[in-house]
């Protein structure tokens, strides 16, 4: 079923109706300003902790692999977010470990026939203007890490990913991945970023999935067996989180 929000959900009407009670009890906290930060956990449910568990097993696996850390199909950010805070836990100086992230930030630019019947044109867009509150999010997160003076180590960029991330590369062709993340839901843009990547990734690089294996999303399925012979790879899940998967390139 689909709720007020237009993302696919798959519990029943009353965790809907719980987790509109948390965020409303969230958005009311009398929790001081200067303490509220420090008890955001208060609000989490098991299902949310497990994904961010999921980003900091992935952090992990490349603190000794060189490059930077893509997110193919960022939205609200959170997954940046994380990434910035792990990166100022487990290294903080190291200066070339950037984050990128794209979206369109207006949803699905078009829908292909290969990505089911859940998700349509405009899916999964974000207020207008948003991206600019991300960027203010993540620039006052960096300074409260270490080397705060050294700037840039996170881009935003804005746009369809099949045209914005071909033209990143040019732009930046001494660029090695490390991490990269699809959260791009369809099929079109999630090949043509896999593709995109291949020159770029070295041995060690972590490629994780949102949606792999996934009926309502198939259409990143398709896109990873197209650009990835998977009797080659180990598609591995985290086992506290059912839809997120990973693959080490080796």
């Amino acid at each position: 079923m689909k709720n007020d929000s237009k993302i696919v959900t798959f519990g029943p009407s009353d965790e809907i109706h719980r987790r509109k009670e948390l965020a409303k009890l969230a958005r009311s906290s009398p929790i001081p300003d200067q303490e509220l930060m420090m008890n955001i956990g208060l609000y989490l449910t098991p299902q949310n902790l497990s994904r961010i568990l999921f980003m900091d097993f992935l952090y992990k696996k490349i603190l000794e692999t060189q490059g930077v850390i893509m997110e193919f199909g960022t939205r609200w950010g959170q997954n940046m977010s994380l990434f910035s805070a792990m990166r100022g836990i487990y290294e903080p100086y190291n200066r070339l470990r950037k984050i990128i992230g794209f979206d369109t930030f207006t949803g699905f630019p078009s829908v292909h026939n290969l990505d089911g019947d859940y998700l349509h044109k405009g899916g999964y867009s974000t207020p207008p203007g948003y991206e600019k509150h991300l960027a203010e999010i993540l620039q006052l997160l960096e300074a409260e890490s270490p080397i705060s003076h050294n700037k840039k180590h996170h881009e935003i960029v804005v746009g369809d990913a099949i045209e914005t991330v071909p033209h990143y590369f040019e732009n930046n062709p001494h660029t090695v991945i490390a991490l990269a993340y699809f959260d791009l839901d369809i099929y079109e843009p999630t090949k043509i970023c896999l593709e995109a990547i291949l020159p770029y990734i070295t041995k060690g690089t972590i490629i994780g999935f949102d949606e792999a294996n996934d009926e309502t999303t198939p259409g990143e399925s398709i896109a990873m067996r197209e650009v990835f012979d998977l009797k080659k790879y180990s598609l591995k899940r985290f086992k506290w989180n059912s839809r997120t998967s990973y693959l080490v390139v080796e």
